[in-house]
């Protein structure tokens, strides 16, 4: 025969219960999340920057973000941040640098590296002694089979023809990937927008 708890008694045993069936974080828990290394690399030329990113991805880390400006000590630079997960050392990415003050060199070495298999990551501006340059970051995976891309690059300084060739390019399958502004050789300060459509074979 089964005797009814008491209602103290049925508070306690519920409260055992409730304290049981609660996670209970523990060092080792704690110790399971992923752990990261990450590296600054801060430089004012673009050559040392791809230079740089491309010996840090061979220790296994990958780009994250970048951006420029002034900092106390280097003036201007860009300065990129990479990271890996704590151990990994195998590499899986390379890297491209692209800058130019010219948006038709752009458009020309952009779609060079397209058909390599690079894809944009990032973009933004480099100042220089004399004037701007628009630099672009590109990744490709080694790990994975190479696609070609086809790139377009549109650079106005008026919101209205933006909007018009923008929408052109997206009727041709071009994807929007990224936009920038800066000063370039003949157009002087430009809206420049990123597009970019897979290879068809």
């Amino acid at each position: 025969m089964f005797r009814r708890l008491t209602f103290p008694l049925a508070l306690s045993v519920m409260a055992v219960v409730v304290l049981l069936g609660a996670p209970i974080h523990t060092s080792a828990q704690q110790a399971s999340f992923p752990q990261y290394e990450y590296k600054i690399l801060a430089t004012s030329r673009v050559g040392t920057m791809e230079k740089e990113m491309n010996e840090t991805a061979a220790e296994g880390y990958a780009f994250q973000e970048a951006v420029a400006g002034s900092t106390s000590f280097g003036g201007s630079e860009v300065v990129v941040i990479m990271a890996r997960l704590a151990g990994a050392s195998k590499p899986r990415y390379q890297y491209k640098l692209l800058a130019t003050s010219k948006t038709s060199t752009m458009q020309k070495e952009m779609q060079a590296a397209g058909e390599a298999g690079f894809t944009h990551r990032e973009e933004t501006v480099f100042k220089k002694t004399f004037g701007t340059e628009v630099t672009i970051i590109l990744e490709r995976d080694l790990n994975a089979p190479t696609v070609a891309y086809d790139y377009k690059l549109l650079a106005t300084s008026k919101t209205s023809t933006l909007q018009k060739e923008i929408s052109e390019a997206g009727a041709e399958g071009y994807e929007f990937v990224g936009v920038t502004n800066g000063d370039t050789a003949f157009g002087g300060t430009e809206v420049i927008a990123i597009m970019r459509r897979p290879r068809r074979h």
